[in-house]
């Protein structure tokens, strides 16, 4: 495997394309049934929910999140905040609600943020607004017994960002492709935005956290490797993490399917909170 720097543009953007590698269907299509599995999970789980929705956390337009509450009297209240991906420039929290079909039957709270996606965001805005919501949502739900902080591809970044989890922990290659032509993010940027760069910051901060790096058997070379390098990292700095290599899922298939109580890492999560 050719590392970043010596491969062309085109070789770079392809790696860095995850609906390329899909082996279900065709690049285009895995985008599409992509956003139809997401809306569908959420309207189904915002009629299994008590919902707040678009509760702000700031004062932007589109500083607000979803809340989808469970129906319990129980104190024993465990909390997942989901960061939806989109290469920090499509979807929305409008799609990101689908995980709380299997949690909210289990007394969880599932809350989906929204953060403003380029060209309105930048990176260094994305960053802050998901760290303002993981803030307000703490101290909206001070009583809950564990917190979860969920994301999927660049809301993976997003999550491990604010952790200062398939998904881009070095932005640098990004630089040259198409994905950052919305986002206009310079070295600079790329460097203090990346995770795997901030791991002496992440072990003062958050050394009791246990880290799950999930990635898609299906999911590019790249994209695997810059998971299994940000493992690696973490492991190697002595925090608490492990890494699911998740079979028979691509990049799209791997998030898509927490809207099922019996898949992998729904089982995980669940097990996590003692709710197995």
């Amino acid at each position: 495997m050719l590392h970043w720097t010596e491969m062309n543009k085109n070789e770079l953007e392809r790696q860095y394309s995850p609906s390329q590698w899909s082996h279900r269907m065709s690049a285009d299509d895995v985008i599409k049934a992509h956003v139809k599995a997401l809306k569908e999970g959420t309207e189904r789980a915002r009629g299994l929910a008590q919902t707040l929705l678009n509760v702000p956390y700031g004062e932007g337009d589109g500083e607000k999140l979803d809340v989808y509450i469970p129906s319990t009297n129980s104190l024993d209240v465990h909390l997942v905040i989901y960061l939806h991906g989109g290469y920090w420039q499509f979807l929305s929290k409008e799609e990101s609600g689908f995980m709380a079909v299997p949690l909210v039957d289990k007394g969880v709270v599932v809350v989906a943020v929204g953060y403003d996606i380029a060209p309105k965001g930048n990176m260094d805005l994305m960053v802050s607004q998901v760290r303002r919501s993981v803030v307000s949502v703490i101290q909206q739900y001070s009583h809950i017994s564990g917190l979860y902080l969920c994301g999927h591809s660049a809301g993976a970044h997003l999550a491990a960002m604010v952790k200062q989890d398939d998904g881009i922990y070095d932005l640098l290659p990004i630089l040259s492709t198409y994905v950052n032509e919305p986002l206009k993010m310079t070295e600079e940027v790329a460097v203090r935005n990346s995770p795997s760069k901030l791991v002496p910051q992440l072990k003062l901060s958050s050394s009791s956290c246990h880290i799950v790096v999930a990635v898609a058997a299906n999911d590019s070379p790249e994209f695997r490797k810059q998971s299994e390098e940000y493992y690696k990292t973490l492991e190697a700095s002595g925090l608490s993490v492990t890494m699911e290599d998740v079979a028979n899922t691509d990049h799209f298939s791997i998030i898509e399917q927490l809207v099922d109580g019996e898949y992998h890492l729904t089982k995980l999560l669940l097990k996590m909170m003692g709710k197995s």
